[in-house]
């Protein structure tokens, strides 16, 4: 036994000199570079955006106010127009007549209104001297109010005609921009016509959808159900374009009607935006983005995190160098890089940052 001891004992020493003078290796354990970081807290912003559909303060609808036939457009489709400004001219001929018929009106009631006045006093002296009766005095006198009383009748047709007249000339009432045109000229107009619609858009509200957990929480914040007051807690909004532009200017939430959708959970709310070059245009969609402060969170990059059918794993790098797959929770950051931690990660972890596909269980890594 001890001879054969002795003699694997010399073949061992023989083959492993043998390896070593053919400088051959025993193989050893490689170690990949990844890309770590230490996790900790810090303040973030994260933007809670909101669909929302623009619209001038005010969408006036021009619709005529007498009926006939329509001579004259003069704007154009798109055109910015000031308050008092002609958009229509309606044929005023009919108008015209009419008013001359009311003033005609007026004078004949102004001339009988003179006769009665005089008949009246005439009486009222020969009353005083006691030629007439008072039958009579009161008779004139009833006939002098009455003839006062045509007068302001005719005064009256007179103002009306002249409304009617100023009516075949439609103006702007407020400044803004004009929308499609719905006639042409030549058409026959009334009353339930439509012509257009003038959007006052110096300031355009962006109409939107706020979700009543976050009214809330300003609500909450200690102004006891005062939604005016909660809605001056509220930061300025931005509105970003269908195109991802970011408008210049930024906005306020202004109004927030009180009652709750039973279906969506929301509140419809306007934000205001200042639009001094006329860039932004009535129904015109985007998104109203409102910035959340988030304070005190764990914040690591969206490529740390795999996901596994319903789970979302972190690899953490434990202190012998290997890296263990934990479970986390997290929500978006909303800039399409970070992710919050909400549970799985404590302040101090070291996890692999870039490359977490590529990480198997219990592996070594080197960072």
């Amino acid at each position: 036994m001890k001879k054969h001891s002795i003699e694997s004992i010399f073949l061992l020493g023989l083959m492993t000199c043998g390896l070593s003078s053919c400088g051959l290796n025993i193989p050893q354990e490689v170690l990949t570079s990844y890309e770590t970081m230490t996790v900790e807290k810090q303040d973030i912003v994260v933007p809670i955006k909101f669909s929302a559909k623009l619209k001038g303060q005010a969408d006036v609808t021009i619709m005529p106010q007498v009926s006939g036939q329509l001579m004259q457009i003069a704007v154009s489709e798109g055109q910015q127009v000031k308050a008092g400004d002609v958009l229509f001219v309606i044929d005023s001929r009919n108008a015209q007549l009419d008013l001359d018929v009311a003033q005609a009106n007026l004078q004949a009631a102004l001339a009988s209104e003179n006769s009665a006045k005089l008949e009246y006093e005439s009486n009222k002296n020969l009353f005083e001297k006691k030629i007439v009766s008072r039958y009579m005095l009161d008779n004139s006198e009833n006939a002098y109010k009455s003839a006062q009383a045509a007068v302001a009748q005719a005064k009256a047709s007179v103002n009306r005609a002249k409304v009617n007249l100023s009516f075949c000339t439609i103006t702007s009432p407020v400044t803004g921009v004009t929308g499609e045109i719905n006639v042409r000229a030549g058409d026959q107009v009334s009353p339930s016509s439509s012509l257009t619609i003038v959007s006052d858009n110096s300031n355009m509200d962006a109409e939107f959808s706020l979700p009543e957990s976050v009214l809330e929480e300003a609500i909450a914040y200690g102004f006891k159900g005062n939604m005016s007051e909660a809605l001056k807690m509220l930061p300025e909004v931005s509105f970003v374009m269908k195109n991802g532009t970011e408008y210049e200017h930024k906005g306020r939430i202004n109004s927030a009607t009180g009652l709750v959708s039973a279906t969506t959970g929301t509140i419809a709310c306007k934000a205001t935006f200042p639009n001094p070059d006329g860039k932004l245009f009535s129904g015109t969609q985007g998104t109203v983005v409102l910035p959340s402060p988030e304070k005190n969170v764990m914040v690591i990059p969206q490529t740390s995190v795999v996901r596994l059918q319903d789970k979302a794993l972190v690899y953490k790098v434990q202190a012998d160098s290997t890296a263990t797959a934990v479970t986390v929770s997290y929500m978006d950051a909303g800039n399409g890089q970070d992710f919050i931690v909400t549970k799985g990660l404590n302040v101090g972890d070291r996890i692999v940052t870039v490359g977490s596909n590529n990480v198997q269980e219990g592996q070594r890594v080197l960072y």
